[in-house]
């Protein structure tokens, strides 16, 4: 195996790049409600478990984000696990912004916050902390409640494409 050492700045930031893109991730898609009711909404590799009791959720997010304006404190959240079935949803929130709730692949769940249609799973939440980290945040929620779809495979994020496991 060839070995990289990298020093440099602009280097450290493309061999980080290089190495997540081999680190294979869960595929989920977070959705809110934005000022005056608007649905927002993004695809994210960042899902992760914090705690079960209280059931706890984190996710990271670009400041930059459309939906970055509805992760406040006290707004609700829903996450949803996704599936090979569910891709087009990864694709649709991945989109620009202006249409990724164009069409009939959502619906108003509890507190009006966007629910996917066909997921693996949804859990809606308050988020309950909000921390910058320079251009980027890490979102905690609580999970209130939540419902199982119909088993799928899962959805992973690997080499920059949409996978799905293969078992050993």
């Amino acid at each position: 195996m060839d070995e990289q050492h990298f020093t440099e700045p602009d280097a450290a930031t493309d061999a980080f790049k290089q190495a997540f893109r081999r680190h294979a991730a869960g595929v989920a898609a977070v959705t809110a409600l934005a000022d005056g009711g608007r649905p927002v909404g993004f695809t994210a590799t960042s899902v992760a478990s914090l705690a079960a009791a209280p059931p706890l959720v984190t996710f990271n997010m670009a400041r930059v984000s459309s939906a970055w304006p509805a992760m406040v404190v006290g707004n609700r959240v829903a996450i949803h696990t996704l599936g090979p079935r569910t891709r087009h949803l990864a694709v649709k929130l991945a989109a620009d912004n202006a249409v990724r709730f164009e069409g009939d692949h959502w619906a108003p769940g509890p507190h009006g916050v966007p629910i996917l249609a066909g997921v693996t799973s949804w859990m809606l939440g308050e988020i309950i902390e909000v921390h910058p980290v320079y251009e980027n945040a890490v979102i905690v929620v609580r999970i209130e409640v939540g419902e199982l779809g119909d088993e799928d495979e899962a959805l992973l994020y690997h080499e920059r494409a949409y996978q799905r496991p293969v078992a050993l």
